[in-house]
């Protein structure tokens, strides 16, 4: 049977309706020749399992991990400040341009399976068993990354080598068990990490800015002075030409600089257990945009500044698992420049926070997209069944990835992080092509439709061009990703196949379901923008404004 979107909502109860305008007759069979259509929405009663606005506080703790506050100096390393601060920019467009798409799809349509379902329903069942699958195991496989990175953290305070096995258990249950104890546990866990995180990446922009300015106890004023000396871009050392080399240098970064970024989309996931997820998802990526400006992008800049690029200390992430600290971070370095004490170990102590909340945030979307796979029928039905609106079996099998981080307590283990560091964000990167490619899908269906798209709660800007932006992109990243191994290939035949195992491994699993279910790819006239989706009047609530100066300052920030 084909594990159709369509057939799965054959018995469902009709609830609701859906407005669409109907200025001529649109070709979707009867259901589309009525102004008012009637939908069904048995499954949504997920969606009313959290009271409060999940999908902010995820877009606060979800993405912000490691590789903002240490893995900035990988980039400023091996591109220099300005060629750090493009490939940030760069990247910064392209997860801005697939998080606005998955967020207007999912404001039109806040059901379980998110962006992969959407693959399935409004393109080809067989592209939603492939992005599915690839963007579960993208996550789950960097779960233990990040666990690694907080228990190297820990090891500033305690550098027992004897001690590292028993910090990386409790980390991976305490991720386990916030995950079982369902949503709501974990959007209150998010939140205080959110709130750390927020408060510790303003602190450091802070202090960034005394010290680039002249107010730390040195008070030596540096501005742009590591712009010009070791200079703006940093040489790769693969060719002898100058500016190619340094070319080179800015897209051996584009990597680490994606995997800083991933994970945007999970405000987006996340509506499927959120109240009133139109309003909320919508409320969140718009605010994402300045997020993405000041703590990212202001962040990198001001790394750039306050650090050298050519400084030994900085850290390329994850090069070494047995080694590595707070005091590799381009923060921490500059603090230490500046003679200013004390506060590395505050800094880690966030850093070690924001590396655990990645990773439960990581399995969590993890956990929601195999729930949506086995409810699609692309994956084992045990992954479907839920205990308190949770998907025990789907958490406990994506929490299992996390023992993988035991790999990091044996030497030589360096390898392996780079292969896991290069599968998640090349997995990412197929994740952003899914997503893009599937709005510039739903983009035509709608106008096929005669689907007004300016009476949505959240539409996206610039499209469809931002998505062609974002699809062509993407598609280049993947490409280029590892590039650096055809100059040494012999030596290096590990890194070619962990920058390119993914290519074959999605066409894979797209090529499988195509042949096994004998799929295809839906026409215009077939996509469906009907069945299974809840209307508005079932999904929001009446919007509260707030009271009172904490609690518009606590709208403004969450």
């Amino acid at each position: 049977m084909n594990p159709d979107p369509e057939d799965q909502a054959e018995d469902r109860p009709q609830l609701g309706t859906l407005t669409i305008d109907d200025r001529r007759t649109a070709p979707q069979g009867n259901r589309l020749k009525q102004r008012h259509v009637q939908m069904q929405v048995s499954s949504y009663r997920v969606l009313r399992c959290l009271t409060f606005p999940l999908s902010h506080r995820i877009a606060i703790a979800g993405t912000l991990g490691t590789g903002l506050f240490l893995g900035s100096g990988e980039a400023i390393q091996g591109a220099g400040p300005i060629g750090a601060l493009i490939a940030y920019a760069l990247v910064s467009t392209v997860a801005f341009a697939s998080l606005s798409a998955v967020g207007e799809m999912t404001c039109f349509a806040p059901i379980v399976g998110t962006f992969p379902h959407y693959a399935s329903r409004w393109v080809d069942p067989a592209l939603g068993f492939a992005a599915g699958w690839n963007y579960f195991y993208a996550n789950a496989i960097t779960m233990p990354v990040e666990i690694s990175g907080a228990q190297l953290l820990i090891g500033y305070w305690d550098p027992n080598p004897d001690h590292q096995w028993i910090y990386t258990l409790v980390l991976c249950l305490s991720i386990c068990l916030i995950n079982v104890f369902g949503v709501r546990r974990f959007g209150e866990v998010e939140f205080v990490f959110g709130f750390i995180k927020l408060t510790m990446i303003t602190i450091l922009i802070v202090i960034g800015l005394v010290i680039d300015l002249g107010g730390a106890p040195n008070h030596d004023r540096l501005g742009f002075r590591y712009w010009k000396d070791p200079g703006p871009f940093a040489r790769a050392g693969l060719v002898s030409n100058r500016d190619l080399d340094q070319f080179l240098g800015f897209l051996s970064v584009i990597v680490q600089a994606a995997f800083s970024f991933q994970g945007m989309e999970i405000a987006a996931i996340a509506a499927v257990v959120t109240e009133s997820p139109r309003r909320n998802v919508a409320r969140a990526i718009r605010k994402t945009f300045y997020r993405i400006l000041i703590f990212y992008i202001f962040g990198i800049l001001l790394a750039g500044m306050i650090v050298p690029s050519n400084d030994p200390d900085l850290l390329k992430p994850f090069s070494d698992p047995t080694q590595g600290n707070v005091s590799e971070s381009p923060f921490v370095i500059a603090m230490k420049h500046a003679s200013i004490k004390t506060v590395p170990s505050v800094v880690n102590a966030g850093l070690v926070t924001s590396a655990f909340s990645a990773a439960n945030s990581f399995s969590f979307a993890a956990s929601r997209i195999l729930q949506g796979l086995a409810a699609n029928r692309q994956a084992p039905s045990i992954f479907k069944i839920t205990y308190n609106d949770t998907p025990i079996a789907a958490v406990l099998f994506t929490c299992s990835f996390g023992l993988l981080s035991f790999m990091s307590l044996s030497h030589g283990a360096g390898t392996v992080f780079r292969w896991f560091v290069n599968l998640s964000t090349v997995g990412g990167f197929f994740g952003w092509v899914t997503i893009n490619l599937t709005y510039l899908c739903f983009y035509q269906g709608l106008k096929h439709h005669n689907i007004d798209r300016t009476q949505f709660i959240y539409r996206s800007a610039f499209q469809p061009w931002l998505s062609i932006w974002g699809l062509v992109m993407c598609i280049s990243f993947i490409l280029i990703n590892g590039f650096q191994v055809f100059w040494n290939f012999k030596l290096q035949a590990n890194d070619f196949v962990a920058s390119y195992i993914n290519i074959p491994l999605f066409f894979g699993l797209y090529a499988y379901w195509k042949v096994t279910r004998k799929t295809r790819v839906r026409s215009v006239e077939e996509r469906d923008f009907i069945k299974g989706i809840p209307s508005i009047a079932e999904t929001e609530t009446e919007y509260r404004r707030p009271h009172g100066f904490w609690e518009r300052v606590a709208d403004v920030v969450f």
